[in-house]
């Protein structure tokens, strides 16, 4: 650990993917970090003893963060164990793709409630509770430049993810609390790799100038950049996809 004073991060979606990755990389720069799950909780204590055996300081905490109730016990916990919250990193999302002429609608409800609901609470509550000099760190996806066919329900909850995030960094002011979005590219998670076939992944892959997929690593790094030293980048969304867009 490197760090002299210790700060507090919530880390959603801390289970697997990019969450996981950042929960790692936040607790490598002294950051205490709440690891959120819904639904692998083997994962997020998977993800905690790591964090203990290199000497952090984490705890895992579940629940359905597009319920208010559950993500209000999230943060109470978190203060409650930890002391308070100075970063939130909201990396928890769905990816269903379909047409969007084929796209069943109670499919569509569900990734606007995984998604976007989920962040407009999180994020709610963050404004109300993140200390001076955090940072709220949101998720979308390069997606929204791409245009990629398949992508229509997600892209459309990531552009909202997107102004939600926008507003928030401007209603903020005078707390000294950053507000800013990632759109990372193809990265090599579960949720990417899910129902792809290799040929199509490696035509993903070589679709950018680096001829590789991200890895959750290589965008945990823009996670620890705007949790620490970014404070004059706020109110952006960050594309994170080695030049894809």
């Amino acid at each position: 650990m490197t760090s002299t004073t210790e700060r507090v991060a919530i880390v959603t979606g801390g289970s697997g993917g990019i969450g996981r990755a950042s929960a790692l990389r936040l607790a490598d720069d002294g950051f205490a970090v709440v690891v959120h799950y819904h639904g692998h909780p083997e994962r997020a204590e998977a993800t905690v003893a790591s964090i203990l055996e290199s000497g952090g300081r984490a705890i895992a905490v579940g629940g359905d963060l597009a319920d208010e109730a559950a993500a209000t016990a999230l943060f109470d916990a978190t203060e409650r164990e930890l002391g308070g919250v100075d970063v939130l990193v909201h990396a928890a999302g769905i990816m269903p793709l379909s047409p969007i002429a084929e796209l069943d609608l109670d499919v569509f409800d569900t990734i606007q409630r995984v998604n976007v609901r989920s962040t407009f609470v999180v994020d709610k509550l963050a404004a109300q509770r993140v200390r001076p000099g955090g940072a709220i760190i949101n998720f979308s996806t390069s997606i929204t430049r791409l245009q990629t066919p398949t992508y229509g329900a997600y892209a459309a909850s990531k552009a909202a993810v997107e102004a939600i995030g926008l507003i928030l960094a401007r209603e903020l002011r005078g707390r000294d609390v950053t507000v800013n979005t990632i759109a990372p590219g193809p990265t090599g998670t579960p949720l990417f790799l899910d129902g792809k076939s290799p040929e199509l992944v490696e035509q993903i892959a070589r679709s950018n100038p680096f001829e590789r997929l991200g890895t959750p690593q290589d965008v945990a790094e823009t996670v620890a950049f705007l949790a620490g030293p970014a404070r004059w980048v706020n109110g952006q969304t960050l594309f994170v996809n080695g030049g894809a867009a």
